[in-house]
């Protein structure tokens, strides 16, 4: 790989080696047991699809510390990519979610391959927790089995295990927080904690431990890390009620019919009156939301701006990410694979 940034080219090195790894993983979890086929298969389909934003920072962190292209990273940084899988089935287990990537997500296809048995939706959830559950391990597993020396990773062991804690964190933050009143700082801890950190800062602290960065590159990491990762998160709200599902691969309804505790949500409590409260009130509590009730909430959000103050923290978030790289002695092609990075994580529409 050339030192400049090609996405394409670099999701198809990732692609490739979690093909390989996960395929292996599978076909020893399916050599237990026949009966293993719909699990093993859905260990399978949750690496199939994704940007790789996780692994890009995790490999330009590497790069930005003055270590040259190396496979072996290219392979500890597709473990970034096994940890998201992982949050995600939990994730959709958590929210019921439908829809992933445009496909069933894992508990709603584990249900069909169970259709004739008893208890098959309690089951089916089982089972994708436990799917979830393995792709954690694996990412651990695929981290050590890199082909980095022993010494490299030991500088990173730290790191991965902050990774785990705070994201299991944010995502317990947020059932703690859902259906309580909206609140805009309980939203951004959500956020820092479920998605921000895990998607940019520490995959960027770990490819910088990996390479023996200085910890004021470091420290330069989180600086940018944080901003860009909430930043992410904050796009991801607006499309989530906002974007083309066609596009997202995700169901509009998800996080109204859930009352998750989203930033847009929170601005707009935050800005509308009592009457507009009231209403909002009422759409959140409806059980079974409908497109009605989706263009209801999207008109009452736009009437009191809320996505148009997302937007404004977004680009703020965003400024303050791309500036925190002019502090330190960064190559010229990292940089600008860094803030190629930022706009693509923040500027997506799906």
């Amino acid at each position: 790989m050339s030192d400049r940034y090609d996405p394409g080219a670099f999701k198809a090195r990732v692609d490739a080696a979690l093909e390989q790894f996960v395929g292996q993983e599978s076909d020893q979890f399916l050599a237990i047991d026949p009966q293993l086929r719909p699990v093993a298969d859905q260990i399978v389909v949750a690496t199939t699809h994704g940007k790789r934003m996780r692994a890009a920072f995790c490999y330009w962190g590497w790069r930005a510390a003055g270590q040259p292209d190396s496979d072996a990273l290219v392979r500890a940084a597709a473990a970034m990519e096994l940890v998201h899988a992982a949050a995600s089935v939990h994730d959709d287990i958590i929210d019921d979610s439908p829809l992933r990537h445009g496909l069933p997500t894992a508990h709603v296809t584990l249900r069909e391959a169970l259709r004739d048995r008893p208890s098959s939706k309690s089951s089916a959830r089982a089972l994708a927790m436990l799917v979830g559950d393995m792709l954690m391990a694996l990412g651990g597993q695929l981290f050590v089995a890199s082909g980095l020396p022993s010494a490299y990773l030991s500088r990173a062991r730290p790191l991965w295990a902050s990774l785990a804690r705070e994201l299991i964190a944010g995502e317990c933050l947020e059932i703690l927080c859902t259906g309580a009143a909206p609140d805009i700082a309980e939203s951004l801890k959500v956020v820092r904690y479920k998605t921000a950190k895990y998607t940019v800062e520490q995959p960027l602290l770990i490819g910088g431990a990996l390479a023996g960065a200085h910890p004021r590159l470091l420290k330069a990491f989180s600086a940018y890390g944080l901003p860009l990762g909430e930043a992410f998160q904050l796009r991801d709200d607006l499309l989530g009620l906002f974007g083309d599902p066609a596009r997202t691969g995700k169901a509009n309804l998800d996080d109204l019919r859930t009352r998750r505790p989203t930033a847009l949500l929170a601005e707009t409590w935050q800005a509308a009156d009592h009457s507009q409260r009231k209403q909002l009130r009422r759409l959140l509590n409806r059980r079974d939301a409908s497109d009605d009730d989706l263009h209801e909430i999207r008109d009452l959000m736009t009437r009191v701006r809320a996505p148009a103050r997302i937007e404004a923290m977004i680009t703020a978030r965003v400024e303050e990410a791309t500036s925190a790289l002019g502090g330190v002695d960064v190559a010229a092609h990292a940089a600008r694979a860094l803030t190629e990075l930022a706009h693509a994580a923040t500027a997506r529409r799906h």
